[in-house]
């Protein structure tokens, strides 16, 4: 199909489901709610392409002028300085409008699990685990989303072995979907007095959160044990079976909470867990079909790849899927500019799904 049939078939559309909402007393409110936010999305892509087609006529009239006799040639000059700005306008606006009708990823409007574990390098891999955990915290602060430590595992000294949060709020899943992979850091530690740089990683895994309706679990497929949390927390951990660990029977997925002295609220996040699991879980089964195309896509390859440096003696950060190296590695650490690496992998993305779209 053209793009300008695609166009004409948007605009149909909207104009149907405009039509349909004037009777919304008629319609069962499950409908309403359906058309309503297909009309949401429908009407920004609408005004996109009323603007277009809007300067595609004063484009083509502003061009039949030019071949028509002129002696101002004062005119003419404007004439063609306002040619060229509605021909970059209307490229842009295609451009646009093309990223607009791309097929959207069903999970980008999700709120996801991140699991941040430490990897190789010992003690400074565990230190730099807990910078990206901030790193997240702050970038999700500046972005009004909310964060919920689901657990933590902290070896002392500001290390951290694991940690798994929930982020909440408008399209996390995706900005941080490009996030999955292996980071790794090179720096000089601070028990370095040669001051012979190392290199350390922590790995990211970003997983869609589920829903309810997503994923039915069945109470008979789970084996769920109780036991005594370890580790620090005074007299309490020795004295009440809180912790759970819950085993999936089918599947063999195992998740264990016991960072809150409640026995229920360890369940409640396990379950969070280990929901977000089994929906990656099927969503692979679903796409092995097209696995290599995936693994080809940005953000989408095996987790063991690297996929970031930060590299704190020049104070740089690249990102080798895209080959983008900024030098604000405290900003980027700070959440403050790890927009414009994320902003840069969205936009290769959806350069790549345009290659393929136009194929």
């Amino acid at each position: 199909m053209s793009f300008q049939k695609r166009l004409d078939q948007v605009l149909s559309r909207h104009g149907e489901i405009s039509a349909a909402l004037e009777n919304a007393l008629e319609l069962p409110q499950s409908e309403v709610a359906r058309l309503s936010k297909e009309l949401s999305h429908l009407s920004k892509l609408t005004e996109e392409i009323t603007a277009l087609r809007k300067a595609e006529a004063e484009f083509a009239s502003l061009n039949d002028m030019l071949g028509e006799p002129m002696d101002d040639a004062d005119f003419k000059g404007m004439i063609y300085d306002e040619i060229e700005r509605l021909n970059n306008y209307v490229n842009e606006q295609n451009y646009n409008i093309r990223v607009m009708l791309l097929p959207k990823d069903g999970n980008d409007e999700r709120n996801v699990i991140m699991e941040i574990r430490a990897g190789t390098g010992g003690d400074e891999a565990g230190l730099f685990a807990a910078d990206l955990l901030r790193m997240y915290q702050r970038y999700a602060a500046n972005k009004g989303w909310s964060v919920e430590l689901l657990s933590s595992n902290d070896t002392g000294a500001g290390s951290l072995r694991e940690a798994v949060v929930s982020i909440s709020g408008i399209d996390v899943f995706a900005h941080l979907k490009f996030e999955s992979g292996v980071h790794r850091v090179q720096r000089v530690p601070e028990t370095e007095a040669s001051g012979r740089i190392h290199t350390s990683a922590a790995t990211v895994a970003v997983l869609p959160e589920a829903e309810d309706v997503d994923i039915v679990i069945d109470e008979k497929d789970l084996q769920i044990d109780v036991f005594r949390a370890s580790g620090a927390g005074g007299q309490h951990v020795n004295k009440t079976e809180s912790a759970i660990r819950i085993t999936h029977i089918p599947t063999g997925l195992v998740v264990s909470q016991q960072d809150d002295r409640s026995q229920h609220k360890n369940k409640a996040k396990a379950m969070k867990i280990l929901r977000a699991k089994l929906y990656e879980q099927e969503n692979d089964r679903q796409h092995a079909e097209r696995a290599a195309e995936r693994k080809s896509q940005v953000g989408r390859g095996d987790r063991s790849e690297r996929i970031r440096t930060y590299n704190f003696p020049q104070g740089r950060v690249t990102d080798h899927r895209i080959n983008l190296t900024l030098y604000k590695l405290a900003q980027i650490l700070e959440g403050e500019s790890l927009d414009e690496l994320i902003e840069a992998l969205i936009t290769e993305n959806q350069a790549r799904l345009l290659a393929t779209d136009s194929d």
